[in-house]
């Protein structure tokens, strides 16, 4: 899923890119993609883009007459830029929006359609997609604790809930914890106040290294490589891999939609996390379903 890095990147090109431009058409592939009726999406078309916004994993396309488009990509949503009239994929397209100096593409990768589209009109629409998540590169040490704390969950789901937490997900939790030296299954109440200094730390330093990295990487294009799985990832997706840091060979957790990797020896004193308890714990700490964490409020 994208997510804070890699939505910010998306946005900035985006503004570069269709600021001011004008939506000549609209090409909808999936009618599950558009979960709204009304506003119609007819509404946009022939409106210029006044700006870009994030609210937490989702991106928001303002239009004059106060209408928005909030787009949440989930899991395997992605966008891509091509030349005004591309076609579209009809195996992974969703959508298409035609300005008059290219055509922004939405594409969702698998079986599982989740990526979602809504027409929506005045602030007070926007409200409802707004899961009161704080951003932790804006936050101050003690908003942070204050967030962490307010709830006693494992450290993954906390990092991972969009109500405590604004636009981390599942692949950049994983690299924060790793960095900090922390247990994914740790509980925040349990967390000691150098604990949860090292995590905040951990949460800023991981996000804008990203952030700049991936900027880096797009330069003055368009991403072409947003992936949850990088090569120079510490953690993520490297199950069996060594550690870059010990070269203990990282270990995963597994349930419902979520899988966790961690270092044995950097995070768990050495413990690797399979015991029945932990499977109790998880089930009794995380929702079913990736839809059902995200729409919580």
């Amino acid at each position: 899923m994208p997510e804070y890095p890699d939505i910010t990147i998306y946005i900035e090109r985006l503004t570069e890119f269709i600021t001011g431009q004008t939506v000549e058409h609209v090409r909808l592939l999936s009618p599950f993609f558009l979960r709204t009726v009304e506003p119609p999406i007819t509404q946009v078309k022939g409106l210029k883009v006044k700006g870009l916004r994030r609210i937490g994993k989702r991106i928001v396309f303002e239009f004059p007459n106060d209408v928005y488009l909030v787009l949440h990509l989930m899991i395997a949503g992605r966008l891509q830029w091509d030349k005004k009239g591309a076609l579209l994929n009809r195996k992974i397209g969703l959508a298409a929006l035609d300005f008059s100096n290219g055509t922004l593409m939405i594409t969702e990768a698998g079986t599982k359609k989740r990526a979602s589209l809504h027409v929506v009109r005045g602030q007070a629409g926007l409200i409802e997609f707004d899961r009161g998540g704080l951003n932790v590169l804006d936050a101050t040490m003690a908003d942070f604790s204050a967030r962490l704390r307010q709830e006693n969950h494992t450290l993954k789901r906390a990092l991972t809930d969009p109500r405590l937490f604004d636009g981390i997900g599942n692949t950049y939790s994983d690299e924060i914890l790793h960095h900090a030296r922390l247990s994914p299954v740790k509980l925040s109440q349990k967390l000691s106040d150098a604990e949860v200094a090292r995590l905040y730390n951990s949460c800023q330093l991981q996000l804008e290294w990203w952030t700049e990295r991936l900027r880096r990487e797009a330069g003055e294009g368009f991403p072409k490589k947003v992936t949850a799985f990088r090569p120079d990832m510490a953690v993520h997706g490297k199950y069996n891999q060594p550690c870059p840091v010990c070269g203990t060979a990282v270990q995963r957790i597994r349930y419902a939609d979520n899988e966790t990797n961690y270092c044995p020896r950097c995070q768990t004193d050495g413990k690797l996390l399979s015991d029945r308890s932990l499977a109790r714990l998880l089930k009794q700490d995380w929702p079913k379903t990736i839809e059902e964490l995200e729409n919580r409020k």
